[in-house]
């Protein structure tokens, strides 16, 4: 009787109640998110480093310098961080490091480039998680998007205006660039075999740049960006070259374009002119060069059930916070073929992010 279906509902209560339990699942994955959030500013993972890698609850609440009374508390995130997978229960009862909780490493385990400390703490901020939590107030309003109506302006504007969070949010897509170039450059850096000059568009701080300049010392790199980005950004040994300017109104010439995270960001109107700009930057007479654009590719994955949502929960989140939009190989397409390229070719990295080469 008990797996019989509701004269009104077609399910069983057997389906209904684990349906009950996925419902409150989704409903508290907040109070994960937050738990990660709470061991990335009290420092676990570099705590748990100091202890040589296997520390017991009394151990890493004495490295964290916390008052006794928090012990329990300390023991409840790390059981719920443990079960999650972000860190692991040690055979005598202690934690340790997971490949998760690596990257939350201040310096990434010794190597800078594998740290996303600075890219979890702003998406994990109140910059970020507010408008989220605003997105049902928002579509009843007229605001453009849910961090305008929160904040009071767009996010270009409020970085413009505090230079906080445009250090913030800059520091953060550094940190980005330095983990993801790192695979690209290993998996996919025949994309930049013939290359000998390149302009990263909108670079911020030239992370990519940096990378790029350092792994192909042949090419010569660029960062364009708005003057209130890259002013003070030390110069990176002479092998990268800042420039102040708006890519909407004009990109400089080079054999090779890199768009690293930024199309995403904006409208497809919007990606139509600076792809417009881009077109012209990279063909000179009979010549053209190539945009290499590394955003997500919906749908592109080879783990379709984590990646693919991992990569719609990407998009929500990005609506949040700009006009722009993740988008799938057929609405690219139409992308390019709107500017007038002829031809792109799209390679799979990290199986959430992709790199595109376009070619005029």
């Amino acid at each position: 009787m008990e797996q019989e279906a509701d004269a009104e509902l077609p399910h069983t209560r057997g389906e209904l109640l684990q349906a009950s339990i996925d419902l409150t699942h989704h409903t508290l994955s907040y109070v994960k998110s937050m738990a990660l959030r709470c061991a990335v500013q009290l420092g676990i993972a570099d705590a748990i480093r100091r202890a040589g890698g296997d520390v017991s609850l009394d151990g890493l609440a004495a490295a964290l310098s916390l008052a006794p009374s928090k012990l329990p508390y300390l023991r409840r995130v790390m059981r719920a961080l443990t079960a999650s997978g972000v860190f692991a229960q040690a055979g005598g009862g202690g934690y340790r490091l997971t490949p998760v909780s690596t990257l939350l490493l201040s310096d990434g385990g010794g190597g800078g480039c594998r740290s996303l400390q600075q890219l979890v703490r702003i998406q994990l901020s109140p910059f970020c998680v507010s408008p989220v939590t605003n997105l049902a107030e928002w579509f009843s309003r007229d605001e453009e998007t849910p961090f305008a109506m929160t904040f009071g302006t767009g996010h270009w504007d409020f970085c413009v205006r505090d230079p906080g969070f445009s250090a913030f949010f800059n520091g953060a897509m550094a940190c980005d660039s330095r983990f993801v170039m790192d695979a690209v450059i290993h998996e996919v850096g025949g994309a930049f075999d013939g290359v000998t000059s390149m302009v990263d568009v909108a670079g911020g701080t030239g992370g990519a740049a940096k990378a790029v300049a350092a792994a192909f010392p042949q090419i010569k790199c660029t960062v364009l960006d708005l003057p209130h980005v890259i002013h003070g950004v030390p110069p990176a040994d002479g092998r990268v070259e800042f420039v102040a300017g708006d890519m909407m109104d004009f990109i400089p010439q080079a054999d090779a374009l890199l768009l690293k995270s930024v199309l995403h960001d904006w409208s497809d109107e919007d990606c139509v002119r600076i792809l417009k700009r881009c077109k012209e930057a990279i063909c000179r007479g009979e010549q053209g060069g190539k945009l290499i654009i590394i955003d997500l590719v919906v749908g592109s994955s080879s783990r379709a059930t984590t990646c693919h949502e991992t990569q719609l929960l990407f998009d929500l989140f990005i609506s949040t916070l700009t006009q722009g939009r993740e988008r799938d190989e057929k609405e690219w397409c139409k992308l390019f073929k709107e500017v007038g390229f002829r031809d792109y070719k799209v390679t799979s990295v990290l199986d959430i992010r992709s790199v595109i080469e376009v070619f005029p």
